[in-house]
């Protein structure tokens, strides 16, 4: 019973009202979070936690800017966009900086999960084609349509159907084509091409290549650069449209460029984008950004998208104001530089313990890959939950993610900086030679 709430700490009849389906980290001894600030959390003790993995916090937990924004727009206003409000347009122009200039169509919405639903939607509307091709091990979100395009959920419910195609997830470390081969783009481009050619045996039409930009789930892969350039070539030869889910790892987090996609080449421009997560620094917004062409699509259909809350006024003060501090604070610049030692610093322990096969990452998004042995790269799964727990322990929040729950992700708010690096990297120093 352990395994789900924290049915110990909660009053009685909480625990019949919650379901064991509430997972909580560290689920075993659950930590009590009353208090957050930056990239620190504080327990019902008073007890600080490095928070290493809460990228929706993207500025910072309770940025004073944040809640500022927040409270202002609320003592004015909050209602629906069907009235004139300058937040929702300010916005979008904001926004449309960011991208390039044929991603000029935004929709608002409440969440990711609504976000890549409504993304699904208007691929099939514009393509008139059903099906959609997505990475092994992916996640899209919660609703029923994005369960049936997420591979890590699907495989442990009703099983995958007739119009989901998955490729293999574009891994050089330990996927079908590692670092070694001559050239793994072209490679798991062909994945792709070679599912599409099979399914038009079939009688079925590719409506999307639905991929997180950075898979996260799947272990905090990055792809190979020009990997998507060719994808997209396949989808749209078979008049498919390419859908970049950039809900974990949008808004600078990547350092180098504002959106992962942008890893890509500036020849890359996907036909969709979906954000959300680190959009409201906590706060329900999210957005899907397209061309005109789709969005004219999609309209043509005389059925209207009306949103409540998608795009509120106070939604769109948060929103502004989360693109007001990463540029403020340099926050991306910081990504990149802290990314980048913390990079040199794992890497230092990679060649000190065995058990660190990878690591791999870029800005503020990172994987340290534990493996039981460097040759067969065996997950180290059990020792990667050791560490995470006994991180736990020395106050420090790390989770695991990957098909063998083995890759460490680091994913903090954008405001980590060196000596919270040094700090994270110096404990798993001390946990892996058993000085903790």
């Amino acid at each position: 019973i352990k395994s789900f709430c924290n049915w110990f700490a909660l009053p009685l009849a909480t625990k019949t009202q919650l379901l064991s389906s509430c997972k909580l980290f560290f689920s075993n001894d659950p930590v009590k979070i009353v208090k957050a600030k930056g990239q620190y959390m504080y327990d019902e003790n008073g007890r600080r936690y490095l928070d290493c993995i809460n990228n929706v916090a993207h500025v910072g937990h309770c940025h004073p800017d944040i809640v500022k924004a927040a409270h202002e727009q609320n003592q004015l206003l909050n209602t629906n966009s069907r009235y004139l409000h300058d937040n929702l347009v300010d916005y979008a122009a904001r926004l449309s900086k960011t991208l390039p200039e044929k991603l000029c169509i935004f929709y608002f919405l409440n969440s990711g999960s609504e976000a890549n639903d409504l993304a699904l939607r208007l691929a099939r509307q514009y393509t008139n084609h059903e099906d959609v091709v997505v990475l092994d091990h992916a996640y899209h979100g919660h609703l029923t349509s994005l369960i049936d395009i997420s591979p890590y959920k699907f495989r442990n419910l009703e099983g995958q159907k007739e119009w989901v195609h998955v490729a293999p997830i574009p891994d050089t470390y330990r996927g079908l084509y590692r670092e070694d081969h001559e050239d793994p783009v072209t490679a798991y481009a062909d994945e792709v091409k070679n599912i599409i050619e099979h399914a038009h045996k079939r009688g079925r039409k590719i409506a999307a290549f639905f991929v997180e930009s950075l898979p996260s789930v799947g272990g905090q892969i990055i792809p190979p650069a020009g990997y998507f350039q060719k994808v997209a070539e396949h989808v749209h030869k078979a008049g498919g449209v390419f859908i970049a889910d950039e809900i974990q790892v949008g808004f600078g987090r990547v350092g180098k460029h504002f959106w992962a996609f942008q890893l890509q080449g500036e020849d890359f421009i996907p036909d969709i984008v979906t954000m959300g997560k680190p959009i409201g620094n906590g706060h329900p917004l999210a957005c899907v950004a397209t061309t005109k062409e789709i969005a004219e699509a999609f309209t043509a259909t005389g059925v209207e998208y009306f949103n409540t809350f998608g795009g509120n006024p106070v939604s769109c003060a948060i929103g502004l104001a989360v693109l007001d501090v990463i540029e403020k604070e340099h926050l991306q610049a910081c990504a990149t530089e802290v990314g980048n030692f913390l990079m040199k610093l794992l890497k230092e322990q990679q060649i000190k313990h065995p058990i660190i096969g990878d690591v791999r990452g870029c800005g503020l998004f990172i994987g340290v890959d534990l493996v039981k042995d460097q040759e067969e790269r065996t997950p180290a799964t059990a020792e990667a939950e050791y560490l995470i727990t006994r991180l736990k322990e020395n106050y420090v929040l790390l989770s695991t993610d990957g098909p063998g729950r083995n890759v460490l992700k680091f994913k903090p708010p954008m405001c980590f900086n060196m000596e919270d690096a040094n700090f994270v990297v110096e404990t798993i120093d001390q946990i892996l030679t058993g000085k903790k």
